[in-house]
Order: structure tokens, then sequence, then C-alpha cells
């Protein structure tokens, strides 16, 4: 504990750097692949998998079963609709849950009943209920205002409270990367994306946004000190800064991730519960993405969309004119020492003798 306080103590001071911002088309390049990867695999494999509240369909619980087993569920199924391809899923220690496309009155109850009389239950431990298309839809609709309105918001907020555009940018570009990534995870696993996934993806905007906050706010007193006094570059403040939170958002991420890793496992393993472990598992994924682009794309984005101001490339140059300046100067004694002028320890050794 002592060597990692430490070694956040010389990130914080300088004495230990990470050259972050410097490295940043190699960043670029990582973040592009992923980006790529988590829009294009997913619809190699089938797209995205909807939950019912999305597409609209048919639900089936059963419910005090001594034994899990999907099988009879399948064969109810096609029993009564023989094109339908159901999904079936387990529900806690002690039920399954199938969802077929919309079915009559008529179907659902026969369904129903195949179900009890297969699970050997009474027909009352079978629930059945159903959600319309339309109802769906309007979910869907919402949950992209939401989207638009959230993102909108925080580049006035950020641009107001920065008094600069390019962070509003630069912290719109690492959300939508923390967006498109937890997404594609989704996707390329298979996983079903619903309403409580949905809330998960926007809570972790969140959570990507307040440690971009952090970092940029640390950027802007380092480089608010940046006159022409200042013996660094604009790239190297904002590199200090980054350092400088480091430790920072590493020990703020794994402390959120731990409780959401303790939901994610007793919502899936233990409980069953498919809501806990939607919004747990979008916010584990989340917080591990908003962590990295906040570090590797926010903050270097920033220092490059600034690279080109006239003031910034001006005082650029006049600090490294001045470092090649000074490290010509500084040359060390002992060099001079021996440089054959007949001043110094050797003439004096020679007057002796």
């Amino acid at each position: 504990m002592a060597s990692f306080s430490q070694f956040g103590n010389d990130l914080y001071t300088g004495e230990r750097s990470f050259n972050i911002v410097a490295k940043r088309k190699l960043w670029y390049t990582i973040a592009l692949i992923m980006v790529l990867s988590a829009a294009i695999v997913p619809f190699l494999r089938g797209g995205y998998h909807f939950g019912i509240e999305f597409r609209g369909g048919s639900e089936f619980q059963v419910a005090g079963l001594a034994k899990l087993d999907t099988a009879p569920a399948a064969a109810a199924v096609a029993s009564v609709v023989p094109k339908q391809i159901p999904r079936i899923s387990t529900v806690g220690t002690r039920g399954v849950r199938v969802q077929t496309d919309q079915l009559t009155d008529t179907a659902s109850d026969q369904v129903k009943n195949a179900l009890a009389a297969n699970y050997k239950v009474p027909v009352s431990s079978v629930s059945a209920s159903f959600i319309g298309p339309s109802w769906g839809a309007d979910i869907t609709g919402q949950a992209l205002r939401g989207l638009v309105i959230f993102l909108v918001l925080v580049a006035i907020v950020m641009a107001l409270y920065f008094r600069t555009w390019k962070m509003s940018v630069a912290a719109l570009v690492a959300l939508l990367h923390d967006l498109v990534l937890t997404a594609g995870v989704y996707g390329i696993l298979g996983f079903e994306v619903t309403p409580a996934a949905v809330i998960g993806f926007l809570t972790i905007l969140g959570y990507s946004l307040y440690d971009t906050v952090v970092v940029f706010d640390k950027i802007r007193e380092n480089t608010s000190n940046n006159g022409d006094s200042s013996p660094r570059t604009f790239a190297e403040s904002v590199n200090l800064a980054v350092n400088q939170t480091l430790v920072r958002s590493i020990n703020t991420s794994v402390v959120a991730m731990l409780p959401v890793a303790a939901i994610l496992f007793i919502g899936a393993v233990i409980l069953g519960a498919g809501t806990l472990r939607d919004i747990s598992l979008a916010l584990f994924i989340g917080i591990l993405v908003g962590t990295y682009s906040t570090i590797f794309i926010a903050a270097p984005l920033y220092a490059h969309l600034r690279s080109g101001e006239e003031a910034i490339v001006r005082h650029t140059k006049k600090v490294l004119v001045a470092r090649r300046a000074s490290s010509v100067a500084t040359t060390p004694a002992e060099s001079v020492i021996g440089t054959g002028t007949g001043t110094g320890a050797g003439s004096s050794a020679s007057a002796k003798s």
C-alpha cells in the first residue's frame, strides 16, 4: 500500500510519468479498431437480441419447479405453434421463462395448458402475458430521445463550465465511444437488450462523464498557468494532469466495480433476476470502458484539438528552443577541465613538478 501511495505521489509531482498524450495516434488506432468491431461483429452474428419489451410478443413463466429443464417448454410450444422459435431461459432456481412472438388468445391458453401438463404443475403455476409491438416502439423512441437530450445538455454544460467547446467535443467523443463499445459487447456475446440494460447504458454515460470532468478540471488548472514563463508545453501540461489523476481514476473505478460485480453475481447466479443482471452487466462493462476512454481518448483528443492554436504553437516552439539552448549550455565540468586550455588541475600539477 505504501509503495502504491508513493507511486501516486510520484505521478502527481511529475517525478514519474507515462507519456500518454504523445502516443495519441496509438490510442486512436486502438479505439477505432474496437469501435468498428463493436459496430460490425454483432451483425455478423445475427444482430442484437432485443427483449420482449422492445419487439413485443407473448411470455410465459412456470414457477415452483423441482428441477430446471427447458426441453418440456420447447415441446409445449412446438405442440401448439410448431413454426415458433421460442426463447427459453431459467428464472432463479425454480422457474422457467418462455418468450414467443405474439400469439392469439386461444393459442396462448393452449401453450399455457401444455406447459402445465409437460412440467406436471397446476395451471395456476403458469402465468401468461403479452406486450404489443407499439409499446416496445414507444420505449425505444423514449430511450433514443433521452440519449439525445442527455448528450445535448452535456455539450452545453461542459462548454459553459470549461469555457471552450473543444472540451465538449472531446467529452462527447469519449461518451459515444463508451456507448458503442458497451452495446457492442452485448451484441457480440449475444446478451439480450432490455429496458434495464438501456438504463445501465445511460447510467454509465453519467459515470464516464464524471471521470472526464475530474481529469478536465485538472487539465484546466495546469494549463491556466501555462503562460509564456511555463517550462512545459501545452501537451505536457495535459499529460501531467492525466498522470496526476490516474491513481484517482483507477481507485474510483475499482471501488465502483466491486459492488457492481457483487450485484451481477447475485442477480445472475444466485437469484436469476434478469433486471439486476442487465443493469449491473451494463454498469460493469461501462465502468471499464469509461475509465479507459477518459485517460486514452478524451484527454489526448483535447490536446490534439488545441495543438494548432497560434498561441500554443508559439509557446511550444519557445519551450523547445529554450531546452535545446539549455542542453548545449550545460556541459559537464569534467569536459571543461580536459579541454587543454592550460588552466585548472592539469597546469597546477605541472607547476609543482
